[in-house]
């Protein structure tokens, strides 16, 4: 998921940075500093979703039947992580975001488009794992599915 993550952010912007005719980058230390907090902000974001998961099942199985209480929880975890989510894609947005003013006129709008449908990603996350979780609750399970032994 980090690897997705973070190659949302970036998947456009990099290559089309390598070929930049702008004035030089920062020095490699600086860039390479700024890459390594944003791959480590990156890993903790991923667990994040990743106990997001957690916490959705918990809540559904604890609501059992009741599909109000079960709404109300899912509601209360999915507006704490999009919190998250949203500060997230609002970081990979200010380090990669002016970097796109380096990039000769014509690809701008190309990168643009692909990173902005990164961050799209990124601030869907909490919605995704809330479908996901409700999807698996609601799904039949293995044993009421299979054809009875004969």
């Amino acid at each position: 998921m980090r690897s997705i993550v973070f190659a949302a952010a970036l998947m456009v912007a990099v290559p089309a940075l390598a070929q930049e005719t702008a004035p030089p980058p920062p020095p490699a230390t600086d860039t390479a500093a700024a890459e390594a907090a944003i791959e480590a902000r990156a890993e903790a974001f991923e667990g994040r979703i990743r106990q997001m998961g957690e916490e959705m099942g918990a809540a559904i199985t604890a609501a059992g039947p009741d599909r109000a209480k079960r709404a109300a929880d899912l509601d209360a975890i999915q507006a704490r992580y999009q919190l998250e989510a949203d500060a997230f894609a609002s970081e990979l947005e200010a380090f990669v975001g002016p970097q796109f003013a380096a990039l000769p006129a014509d690809q701008q709008a190309g990168a643009r488009s692909g990173f902005e449908a990164g961050m799209a990603q990124i601030r869907g996350l909490p919605a995704m794992v809330r479908a996901q979780a409700e999807q698996s609750a609601d799904a039949p399970s293995a044993r009421t599915s299979a054809p009875p032994a004969q």
